[in-house]
């Protein structure tokens, strides 16, 4: 009888065990990747959207997660299981301490120090202790289910993909759900009450350790487990091959962004099929068999080279970057399961994770602050697809297959040998691309084996494309900073800046002396221009023009007005301020101040009054939400006169701001006019259409500045108001 206790006891420990640690593990994925979002939203009201702000709170993240991991590595390594679990729920305690997530009451911006260091420090203050914690979950976790007599305890890595599902949940539901439904407050506390289940989850994981049966049951590798013990060569590979898939999904977001735009939620798409790649890929039953896997990698390269830097960075199309983010997809597949495949054992366990982690934080460092600085043009792209042809190199000791990789390599540099003399000869570059390509193509009928030589020979051969070819012989500028790609370009007499796909102001090339006529957007007769030229200003009117481009409106300043401008990306001041490309603010307002930094913060500091602050930040594709919140709104009017006018453009391709604007102004009691100038209503030539709002404390203001019968009425329209605890960003979206 005792006997037939201690079996339905085992199979029920059998049965609970794993659904214990996976319930675990996939609620601490799921708290981890909600709280990034969550805590970003609540400080940036405070902190703005400077690049150093961002690059810093990426840092930061990155850093405790590693650091998490570490911890993991040592606690697991070098303390006795019972006082692991001790010490971890006592790291649980104290990240109790910091809920609910909030800023300090008391916490001021101070501008004598710098940003990044207050960066650091409210992210550290606010949500540092919970994040570093749940960073550790993963490694921990999984290593405790090692000696938990659970099923599979001997390798317990398929939980790595119960915590992906955790963290893909995550990453859909805080946009789609939480954001909108519910705002950063109650989902705040929401937070915390999971955090509070956590740690009732370890507890019970606790008890499960404690079981006399699983500490018995041995854990030790299985004899036919041939895992190589960790060494430097496979830490080497690992960091490189974590790398790779962390860097491709950033550049596949980066250049969906540039090209086609920055679609609403752009980045989930890359995400998540990354994070799903781990889903598939870290269990010993895959859906799909390595075989698929590798024809499907090779495929992807083939992909990669045409879409990233076969056309010399042509922008892409919408066909082209689902094919992109498939490519992306079906790399990642193969660079994970090369990882699980090469796992090592369980006391290797946590080394492995700390390592990936660490090759993946080099991925995002790479995208994130080094291309940016070093790169004036999307180069990570090219050398990425170079990096994940690699990886068909990686685990090959057959000498055979080793001369098949220098073939390959010998014939991508003669690729671009023949590219170089064909374009020596004045051939187009399309057409010098595709008679080398082609070669290379022939010889992969001639030549065998293809599966490694072919596709590495293309991606490399690619990449000498892109850097041997100049981009267009019409681009006057290109360069990159932290908010994006940056291209100044000539074209029918008309010199263009493009901000990604956004275009912020030209200039008629013949009117490089005297007073340029402002253009697209800003042409005399627009909305915009309408106000700021307005008979009714007084002599002495105060302007105030929050969105640089290249200083258009500032050839409508007059006499004796005082013009302020603000910007927040310091290429594009540099672009606006250079004679030589744009002469608006050098001929018309050289004395005009322009201050650097979030419009919001800045205005928030400053003690000015404006007869007209337009607000032109909204015209491109990734929408600033915190700049069109009550908050926001409120400090708009803190620096309007009385009989002042607030100026709203809000062109857009995928937004429709006109319905949370007119929830603003029908909350601020503000009166509230519309134009939309369709572009076969403009005579200018060079000039654009647009669509303005126009908002002042009442409609006899409006009025009395006669501005014609263009300018209507805007009715409220219903919904919530957007607040920095609260925005829906989705419900704006063009139908």
């Amino acid at each position: 009888m005792a006997d037939q206790t201690i079996v339905g006891s085992t199979r029920l420990s059998e049965k609970i065990v794993p659904i214990l640690f996976t319930a675990t593990i996939f609620l601490s994925a799921s708290l981890l990747f909600f709280v990034q979002p969550l805590f970003a939203k609540l400080v940036l009201p405070l902190l703005g959207g400077a690049p150093a702000v961002w690059t810093t709170a990426m840092l930061f993240f990155q850093t405790v997660l590693i650091g998490g991991y570490l911890y993991a590595h040592l606690l697991s390594r070098y303390v006795p299981l019972r006082a692991q679990l001790l010490t971890h729920l006592a790291v649980w305690a104290v990240a109790l301490t910091f809920l609910p997530l909030s800023v300090p009451a008391d916490w001021q911006f101070d501008e004598g120090v710098a940003l990044p260091l207050q960066t650091l420090a409210i992210f550290a203050v606010g949500v540092g202790a919970p994040f570093a914690m749940l960073s550790a979950n993963a490694p921990l976790i999984q290593s405790w289910y090692a000696k938990s007599g659970g099923p599979s305890a001997d390798d317990p890595y398929f939980l790595y993909a119960a915590s992906n599902i955790g963290s893909l949940v995550a990453l859909l539901a805080f946009p789609l759900v939480a954001e909108p439904l519910f705002g950063a407050r109650v989902t705040g506390y929401g937070w915390a009450a999971g955090f509070i289940l956590l740690g009732g989850l370890l507890m019970l994981v606790m008890l499960t350790l404690k079981q006399s049966a699983a500490q018995d049951r041995k854990t030790d590798e299985t004899e036919d487990d041939v895992r190589p013990a960790v060494g430097a060569k496979s830490i080497l590979r690992w960091l490189f091959i974590a790398f790779v898939p962390s860097s491709l999904m950033l550049v596949v977001t980066t250049k969906i962004s540039t090209d086609v735009g920055s679609l609403p939620l752009v980045w989930v798409v890359p995400l998540s099929l990354y994070i799903f790649s781990f889903v598939l890929t870290f269990t010993n039953t895959p859906k799909l068999s390595d075989r698929v896997i590798d024809i499907l990698f090779v495929v992807s390269l083939f992909c990669l080279a045409a879409t990233l830097t076969l056309g010399h960075g042509g922008i892409l199309k919408l066909p082209q970057a689902i094919i992109l983010c498939l490519a992306l997809f079906a790399v990642a597949l193969k660079a994970h399961r090369m990882l699980y495949l090469s796992r090592p054992n369980v006391d290797g366990l946590t080394v492995f994770y700390l390592i990936m982690s660490i090759g993946g934080a080099i991925g995002g460092l790479f995208n994130s602050i080094v291309a940016p600085v070093f790169f004036n043009s999307l180069l990570e792209a090219p050398l990425t697809a170079l990096a994940a042809a690699v990886l068909l190199t990686i685990g090959t000791d057959a000498a055979g297959h080793r001369r098949a990789v220098t073939r390959g390599v010998v014939l991508g540099f003669v690729a671009i040998c023949v590219m170089v003399g064909l374009l020596a000869t004045g051939l187009p570059p399309k057409t010098a691309n595709l008679i080398s390509f082609g070669l290379l193509v022939c010889a992969a009928i001639v030549l065998r084996p293809i599966n490694t030589w072919l596709p590495l020979s293309v991606v490399l051969a690619s990449v000498g494309a892109g850097l041997v070819v100049k981009h267009s012989n019409n681009i006057v500028l290109q360069d990159r900073s932290f908010f994006g790609h940056h291209i100044v370009r000539e074209a029918d007499g008309l010199r263009l800046y493009n901000h990604g796909t956004t275009l912020h102001g030209m200039q008629r090339i013949a009117e490089t002396d005297g007073k340029p006529t402002p253009l697209s957007y800003y042409h005399p007769t627009s909305p915009m221009a309408q106000v700021v030229t307005a008979a009714a200003l007084p002599n002495d009117a105060a302007i105030g023009i929050v969105g640089l481009g290249v200083g258009s409106l500032a050839c409508y300043a007059q006499p004796g007005q005082d013009w302020h401008f603000y910007e927040i990306d310091q290429k594009v001041i540099e672009i606006a301020q250079d004679p030589n490309l744009f002469s608006f603010l050098s001929s018309c307002t050289p004395e005009a101040p322009i201050y650097l930094g979030d419009a919001r913060l800045v205005l928030e500091r400053q003690d000015l009054t404006f007869d007209v602050l337009v607000i032109d930040a909204y015209s491109s594709d990734a929408v600033p939400i915190h700049l069109l919140t009550r908050e926001a709104m409120q400090i708009y009017l803190d620096r309007l006169a009385e009989d002042g006018v607030l100026v709203m453009h809000i062109s857009n391709r995928y937004y429709d701001l006109r319905k949370p604007i007119s929830q603003l102004a029908q909350d601020a009691d503000l009166a509230i006019f519309q134009q939309r100038q369709p572009q076969t209503k403009i005579e200018t030539d060079g000039g654009t259409g647009s669509e303005v709002l126009a908002l002042t404390r009442s409609s006899e203001v409006f009025e009395a500045m006669s501005l014609g019968t263009d300018w209507k009425p805007l009715n409220p329209m219903p919904g919530r108001v957007w607040t920095d605890d609260r925005a829906n960003p989705l419900s704006a979206l063009r139908n």
